[in-house]
Parts: structure tokens; C-alpha cells; sequence
């Protein structure tokens, strides 16, 4: 038996979790809809990565997590990317009603004749709000890159020429909301990103192709 466990894996598991900093991360990691690096988890729970990772390493150690090693991360450290590990509850941090209920909220807009400018203007104002908690990232594309990271685009970013960068989006968080609502989806994506760039001020946003235009979507900034 390792030190510390009991014979009983699901006491185990509680005993892991009865921790408050411990239970945090494994909300986070819930939420996620990709694996997170100790770096992202330690800025999500307001901690220092090296207080995390041994809170992680006991997590592993009970199997409510998985990890992927690989790149080079702070300091030429390997990158490691954290995941709740197969089989383990999420303790359902967000209702599985969310998606359902987005789609139900994008019908009733469309019903009551809402425009891709209105969904365009809902974006701007939670990007710009979003904004705010990157006050102290070095640039405006650094912080559209690390938020739209963490809400699941998979952002990746490329030399547009003429000192603009080129950002594509890998994945859509979205998911089929996208195919049944294209405009208003779209719209509030541009829109986010927008508000995003306009409240983080030392760059514009100067093109934006939805997946209507091209996939993946992209946006240039300069």
C-alpha cells in the first residue's frame, strides 16, 4: 500500500477531496473542456503553481486525474497538462442542463427577431468585461490568446504580415449550437473577441472570418 492510502479507494477519494484547495482544482478541471496546464489551474484557484503541483501529484495518486507530459513549459520545465481521469465524477460544477439551455436561449432570440448585431453587442460587452482581469498581460493579443485558450477555441497564432498576427481557432466550444444558430453564434464570437481586443487597447481588431467563411475561423490583429 502507498504511503498515505488506505485499502479502500473510495475513501481515498473522498479523503483527497475533503481537502478545499484540492477540491477547487478538480471544479476547474471539470469545467475545462480541455486539459489545463499547472500554470492555468494555479491563476483559476489563485495560487502559486508550486503549491499546486503537490496537490496534484496527490490527486494522481488516487487516480482522479490524468497527465500529459510533453513541450517545454516555465523555465524549460516539461509541460504538463492536467485532466479529470476517465471513470472519475465531475461533481457536476455546471449543470448538464447548460447546453440545452443555451440552445433553447439562441431559438427564443431568433423567435423574437434578434440580429447578428445584437449578438455582436452582447459579445462586445462580455469581452470588454472579460478584459479587465488581463489589466496586467504584457500585450492585447496575449490576452485574447489566453482567454479564448481557456474558454475551449484552441487559438493559434501566425505572422499575418505588415505587423498584424493571425489568430485561427482550432476548436469550436460552441459545438452543434454553431451548425443550428450560425449568425447569432458567430456574431457573439466576434463579438467577444472584439470586446477583448478594444478593452485590452494597444491593437485592433481588422478582420474576422467566421467558419461560415472559412475553417477554422480566424481573426487578424494589428
Amino acid at each position: 500500500m502507498r504511503p498515505g492510502l488506505t485499502d479502500d479507494p473510495r475513501l481515498d477519494l473522498f479523503k483527497v477531496l475533503g481537502d478545499n484547495t484540492r477540491f477547487a482544482i478538480h471544479v476547474e478541471l471539470a469545467r475545462s473542456p480541455r486539459p489545463l496546464t499547472t500554470a492555468e489551474i494555479a491563476d483559476l484557484v489563485g495560487l502559486h503553481p508550486n503549491t499546486v503541483r503537490p496537490h496534484l501529484d496527490r490527486m494522481r495518486e488516487v487516480g482522479l486525474v490524468a497527465v500529459e507530459v510533453g513541450g517545454r513549459g516555465e523555465v524549460g520545465r516539461p509541460q504538463h497538462r492536467w485532466a479529470i481521469a476517465a471513470g472519475v465524477p465531475s461533481l457536476d460544477p455546471e449543470p448538464r442542463v447548460m447546453p440545452v439551455l443555451a440552445g433553447m436561449v439562441l431559438t427564443m432570440a431568433e423567435r423574437l427577431g434578434a440580429s447578428a448585431d445584437d449578438a455582436e453587442a452582447v459579445g462586445r460587452e462580455e469581452g470588454s468585461r472579460r478584459a479587465v482581469s488581463y489589466s496586467s498581460a504584457p500585450s492585447a493579443l496575449e490576452s485574447i490568446v489566453s482567454d479564448l485558450d481557456r474558454l475551449g477555441f484552441e487559438p493559434v497564432v501566425s505572422d499575418g504580415g505588415d505587423g498584424s498576427a493571425v489568430v485561427s481557432f482550432a476548436q469550436c466550444p460552441f459545438g452543434d449550437l454553431v451548425d443550428r444558430h450560425p449568425e447569432l453564434v458567430c456574431s457573439l464570437h466576434r463579438g467577444l473577441v472584439d470586446g477583448l481586443v478594444t478593452g485590452s487597447g494597444d491593437a485592433e481588431l481588422v478582420e474576422f472570418c467566421s467558419a461560415s467563411h472559412r475553417t477554422p475561423c480566424r481573426a487578424t490583429f494589428r
